[in-house]
């Protein structure tokens, strides 16, 4: 069992004030020492910035407000070197907690990493038209623990999860992924190409933040120009990459980018409408992929 634990907690552009007080309220009555320290990446939301600083009254909560935004995985090896304590558990700011033994249900394990996962929000009438919550929903099936731990590196993300701070110290997050994408994936393959072992556990958090249909394709984008620029590290750990490679072995890519200029309005019609497809979103995904090594993807809508 932990004795101590540093809860860190990276945000940018979003609400904290709930999840910290949830927390706070969950670790005062533990048999441990503890402190939270909420780390605003640069956000440029002054209602928001103005509803967090409300935390810093809470006992052993401490907010740092940087000026510069530095990116995913950067800001995480930040919170890293100050904490306090042997114990990290990292969690996304725009999660919320839903189980009152979410504390004590990490702090019983003793693998190096430990994550626990996360759920979602059910809004079915609400968020039927939000593209996000559609494919979340579609995916939900492979959030369990048993799932998770077929392929324990791979379905491992950096919203929820317990580890130590000389594993972090050890095999930091890779600071040259500055935008949106993958950081957790390559983190997970740095664990394993060391030997540092994964337990997968059912403590989910909650996501019920779903960003707008242009939004998340907007994001998605960014993810996949990520996966571009590292896409030889991050081979056997992106279904897109298998699909590029069987693409590439049928001589295909050029019928695929031709694909993508004469197809991508259409699909991004769809996307951003009130009824999404998640089937048009996975080929979206691809031809955007494929086309997005020739530089195409700038061109406007």
């Amino acid at each position: 069992m932990k004795h101590e634990l540093s809860v860190l907690i990276p945000v940018f552009n979003c609400r904290c004030r709930d999840l910290t007080e949830s927390l706070h309220r969950q670790l005062r009555v533990l048999p441990v020492k503890y402190e939270i320290i909420v780390a605003d990446d640069g956000s440029t939301d002054t209602q928001v910035i103005a509803e967090n600083r409300s935390i810093k009254t809470l006992e052993n909560v401490r907010l740092i407000e940087r000026n510069i935004n530095s990116g995913r995985a950067k800001i995480r090896n930040f919170l890293a070197r100050e904490a306090q304590h042997s114990n990290l558990l990292f969690l996304d700011g725009d999660m919320s907690i839903e189980k009152d033994d979410f504390i004590a249900n990490y702090i019983k394990h003793d693998a190096p990493v430990v994550y626990g996962g996360y759920d979602i929000t059910h809004n079915d009438e609400t968020l039927k038209s939000n593209l996000r919550y559609r494919y979340e929903r579609k995916a939900e099936g492979n959030h369990s623990a048993a799932i998770r731990s077929k392929k324990p590196y791979n379905d491992f993300h950096t919203s929820n999860f317990m580890t130590t701070k000389e594993i972090m110290t050890r095999f930091p997050f890779d600071e040259r992924l500055r935008h949106y994408g993958y950081e957790d994936v390559l983190w997970g393959k740095t664990l394993r190409d060391n030997g540092i072992v994964i337990k997968h556990i059912d403590n989910p958090l909650t996501f019920a933040d779903f960003e707008t249909n242009d939004g998340f394709v907007r994001k998605t984008e960014e993810g996949l120009r990520t996966l571009r620029m590292f896409k030889d590290e991050l081979q056997g750990y992106s279904s897109l990459l298998e699909y590029e490679r069987i693409i590439r072995r049928l001589h295909l890519v050029p019928l695929m980018r031709r694909m993508f200029r004469l197809l991508r309005k259409t699909l991004l019609h769809n996307l951003e409408s009130n009824n999404p497809s998640i089937f048009k979103f996975n080929i979206y995904k691809l031809l955007y992929f494929l086309n997005e090594e020739r530089g195409n993807n700038k061109e406007t809508k």
